[in-house]
């Protein structure tokens, strides 16, 4: 009878601890404002020891354990940036794949032209060229300011965007778009003033952050603005994902572009019958009613035929292993 006792309570232990690992430990911060621009929101997932169950994180839930303290030393960390109208929770899914796989991830809402912003003006070139400073800030705040900032290791830090946020990622690993480019084909969505602008006077130079070491880069807006000598100073390692079909004023001829023109050929994707939404993850039900009843029903719609989730459990995938090899040393599975 004693050792039928003792073999429940380890079988009881044994569940208890199953329940308790692999998850995704997730926090909401404010980034204080400084000289560079206003206060950030932002979202962090990490490693830690916990039984995940949902989070609200605004437009959707991410199934993580809030505030459960950090597991881990000299962790990598990835950086998230959306696309216009998005927010720090765009890409949830991905997070929790990256922090349950030992990263430290790091999203902000932007405030010029994301989705939950009081401050949204992203017809003002200023969208676009804040971007890059805008993670900087949450970046230097993460390395020095954040409770577990020395639990991060400086030297493995990469890069994720979608959109303006593939956009944002080409200007921090060093590229720099030619505006003027823009002048033949100006965006014609109401309040746009880009053109207007460059007409005006030069446009300050995107900053790099050169504590980037990897990026991956996905359907990237203006991506044809980037000439092969704007791009010459880029040296990391990218992954790049381009659209079969594009949509939302992109077009396939963006990602095209920058694979062509990088220095160094990038790990290039391009994905058979999808549009520039379907790299947003599938969405909930109450999102998809949310969009569909604001009429943004383009944003959870795909090509007939098209699977999302099965893309994007291939895509979560294949980002992960890339961040592995790159910032973590980790060959790539056969």
């Amino acid at each position: 009878m004693k050792m039928l006792k003792l073999a429940v309570l380890s079988a009881c232990f044994t569940m208890a601890t199953l329940q308790m690992v692999s998850a995704a430990g997730l926090q909401f911060i404010d980034v204080p404002d400084d000289s560079r621009g206003p206060a950030l929101d932002a979202a962090v997932w990490y490693p830690c020891t916990g039984e995940p169950a949902p989070v609200d994180i605004g437009f959707d839930y991410s199934t993580a354990v809030k505030d459960c303290p950090l597991t881990g030393e000299k962790l990598p960390l990835i950086v998230i940036s959306h696309g216009v109208g998005g927010w720090y929770g765009n890409f949830h899914t991905l997070a929790e794949k990256l922090a349950d796989a030992g990263f430290v991830v790091a999203a902000i809402n932007h405030p010029r032209d994301g989705g939950r912003s009081k401050t949204r003006d992203p017809g003002d070139i200023a969208s676009m060229t804040q971007r890059p400073v805008d993670m900087t800030h949450m970046l230097d705040f993460l390395l020095a300011s954040w409770p577990d900032h020395f639990r991060i290791d400086m030297a493995h830090i990469g890069f994720f965007g979608f959109s303006r946020g593939g956009f944002t990622g080409l200007g921090m690993i060093g590229g720099n778009p030619d505006w003027k480019k823009l002048l033949d084909n100006c965006p014609v969505y109401p309040g746009n003033r880009f053109c207007e602008q460059i007409r005006a006077g030069a446009i300050a130079p995107l900053t790099a952050d050169p504590r980037i070491r990897a990026a991956v880069i996905a359907d990237p807006a203006g991506g044809s603005l980037f000439t092969p000598e704007s791009l010459g100073r880029v040296t990391v390692p990218v992954q790049l994902w381009g659209s079969a079909y594009g949509g939302d004023g992109l077009s396939p001829a963006d990602a095209a572009a920058v694979a062509e023109r990088l220095p160094v050929k990038p790990d290039y994707h391009l994905v058979a019958n999808s549009g520039h939404f379907s790299f947003l993850p599938p969405c909930s039900e109450a999102f998809a009613k949310l969009v569909a009843d604001s009429g943004d029903g383009e944003l959870c719609t795909d090509a007939p035929g098209f699977d999302r989730t099965a893309f994007h459990k291939q895509f979560n995938t294949d980002v992960l292993a890339f961040f592995q090899t790159h910032l973590m040393g980790k060959e790539p599975s056969k």
